[in-house]
């Protein structure tokens, strides 16, 4: 409990503030010239777009809400939902995107009177609905686009699509062994957790492990009954949550380019993301800091007419989409830590 509270100090969004601005940084002053900024009109359509790109995060994030709501089974109120799904982002914004929220997620529901194991099984089931959104999607927009949803100028075209089959797989595996664990046999998941805090690294924790797994199970018979509906409600709002991400890019695009695209061209930069994200899924830096700035002008280059023009929109992008998750955190994050560790606060575990 202690080490999760201590990886979300405020002092740690440094870190990935620190290298998201140097490589922005880096990238600017490496094309900078006369036209670094030219393509800035603050127009009543440029105004009319970025307000757009912003409220796609605003359907991002209550999609998410929605969901998580969802998913406990109306347990949650709007207001508990808001707060576990600001965390879990900040959590996931000051975390290597390979490690990802997870561990504080769980943390977060069971503060907000979840019990271990079903806490464990709804953000398992939530990071299942999110694989399963990838690894459907992106072979459809393969399908349509074929190589073209990689970045077709990259001079390290070799490497990024060796990194985009390797996200895949991987994502396509643990999503196998998430529906495995969660629907066909939990069983197998107690025993791996057993035997994982056998080392004796682990061994203290082994009954309080093997008391979540013990949840789990519980809580996967009760998945297995879930109607059609709660399904359809959770897949829909997974749907919606990516779409708005990827419609940040659109919007931002269309904000300073008003004419320049197609709805194919459209529909291109939507599977360029997919396929971006799949990469940034498995990046070692804190939220993707840094790998998301170069990237971004790596795949996207092509619907950019100026190479100079490629740092400043993606700095934009990201103050739109991920730097907000640090502000946030920080203002909710203490308040909500005093809220749920005040003494005289009586927990009513939901089982």
């Amino acid at each position: 409990m202690d080490k999760v509270v201590n990886s979300l100090k405020p002092r740690r969004i440094l870190w990935p503030i620190l290298i998201g601005l140097g490589v922005s940084g880096y990238m600017l002053t490496r094309n900078f010239n006369a036209e670094t900024f030219s393509f800035v009109d603050f127009s009543w359509q440029t105004v009319y777009y970025i307000m757009l790109a912003i409220l796609m995060m605003g359907v991002r994030d209550l999609a998410y809400i929605y969901r998580i709501i969802v998913l406990t089974d109306y347990q949650l109120s709007w207001k508990q939902a808001f707060n576990v799904i600001m965390l879990w982002e900040f959590s996931s914004a000051v975390s290597p995107s390979v490690v990802g929220g997870t561990g504080p997620a769980i943390f977060f529901l069971y503060k907000e009177g979840l019990s271990g194991g079903r806490s464990t099984a709804v953000v398992l089931t939530a990071i299942f609905l999110d694989e399963v959104f990838f690894i459907l999607t992106v072979p459809i927009m393969y399908f349509i686009y074929g190589n073209d949803i990689f970045p077709p100028d990259s001079v390290k075209i070799d490497e990024i699509i060796f990194a985009f089959y390797f996200g895949y797989i991987v994502i396509f595996i643990y999503t196998l062994f998430l529906a495995y664990a969660l629907f066909i046999n939990p069983q197998m998941f107690k025993s791996f957790v057993s035997w994982i805090f056998l080392f004796p690294i682990l061994v203290r924790w082994r009954m309080r492990a093997r008391k979540s797994a013990n949840q789990l199970i519980q809580t996967s018979r009760e998945l297995k009954g879930k109607s059609f509906g709660y399904w359809l409600k959770s897949m829909w709002a997974t749907i919606f949550a990516w779409t708005g991400r990827y419609w940040v890019v659109n919007f931002m695009l269309m904000s300073f380019f008003h004419e320049r695209y197609s709805l194919s061209d459209h529909f291109l930069i939507y599977g360029r993301q997919l396929s971006m994200w799949i990469i940034l899924l498995v990046s070692p830096t804190p939220g993707g800091s840094g790998v998301a700035e170069y990237v971004f002008s790596d795949f996207l280059g092509d619907f950019i007419a100026n190479d100079a023009w490629f740092a400043p929109l993606a700095l934009f992008w990201r103050l739109i989409s991920y730097y907000p998750y640090l502000i946030i955190g920080i203002i909710i994050l203490p308040i909500w830590l005093q809220k749920v560790f005040r003494k005289d606060r009586k927990y009513k575990v939901i089982d």
